[in-house]
């Protein structure tokens, strides 16, 4: 391991912390320096965070426990500093949502009223992995991007455009502006996912928090609502989980090349 010089700060949280987070971090080309608990047991994930630095010529640098924990709580070990760039692709603003270039069949997640950076980093993860061209979120009443959240992600929220916004309705009316339909999850719609397909072309599924769900505002400028189906005895799922299950049972089959 070789030793460096003061590392950048990053807006969002200077540092990235957990073993998969930080891998993503360097994969995603945020860290620029590493930095590691002397003596650490060089588990599999460890080797597989000092190899992908390698590979992409990231410092390493071991050094005490006690400066890990001044920089992050629950770093487990291993923390990547990251750096500081106002214009990175993952940030939007409100007007691209409008204007950006999207695909055909684009797939954009809103999140309303997600509070807890651990639920926001879930959320991520589940629109990251099936394939969502980006976020959306409040920046008043929601979880910052934090390392926390950046943990929970799995490193997702390094690769997922992000926009935060003031106005969760207004977000939603340029995203319809741009051809979207919007979908939102309510435990009180009166049709299910298993009701009607999912619309054709761009959708963007909107979610609230696990206490009220959907803001009033919210609900009335999406397209339409629909439920997840609950069988069982417990009456909800937390947001994370009602994202990925409408995310791969209700849209995902509709995309060009997923099957029934």
């Amino acid at each position: 391991m070789s030793a460096t010089g003061a590392a950048a700060a990053w807006p969002h949280g200077q540092v990235v912390t957990g073993r998969r987070a930080v891998a993503e971090a360097i994969s995603a080309r945020e860290a620029v320096e590493i930095l590691v608990a002397r003596g650490a047991r060089h588990t599999q994930g460890l080797e597989a965070v000092l190899g992908a630095a390698d590979r992409a010529r990231v410092p390493v640098r071991e050094v005490g426990r006690a400066e890990l924990d001044g920089l992050a709580q629950d770093h487990r070990g291993v923390v990547a500093r990251v750096r500081a760039d106002d214009t990175a692709p993952t940030t939007l603003s409100e007007r691209d949502l409008e204007f950006r270039t999207w695909d055909a069949d684009a797939i954009v997640v809103v999140l309303d009223g997600i509070e807890d950076p651990q639920n926001l980093g879930a959320a991520a993860r589940a629109a990251e992995a099936a394939g969502a061209a980006a976020l959306v979120s409040r920046t008043r009443r929601g979880a910052p991007v934090t390392d926390v959240a950046i943990r929970a992600s799995a490193g997702a929220l390094l690769h997922l455009p992000h926009a935060r916004v003031a106005n969760i309705p207004r977000a939603i009316e340029r995203l319809q502006e741009a051809s979207f339909t919007v979908i939102g999850l309510d435990e009180d719609a009166d049709r299910s996912i298993f009701d009607d397909p999912c619309p054709d072309g761009r959708v963007a599924i909107a979610v609230g928090s696990e206490g009220t769900g959907l803001s009033r505002l919210v609900r009335e400028r999406c397209d339409d609502l629909v439920s997840l189906p609950m069988r069982g005895r417990v009456g909800s799922l937390n947001a994370a989980a009602s994202l990925a299950a409408a995310l791969y049972a209700y849209v995902l089959p509709t995309r060009p090349g997923e099957t029934r």
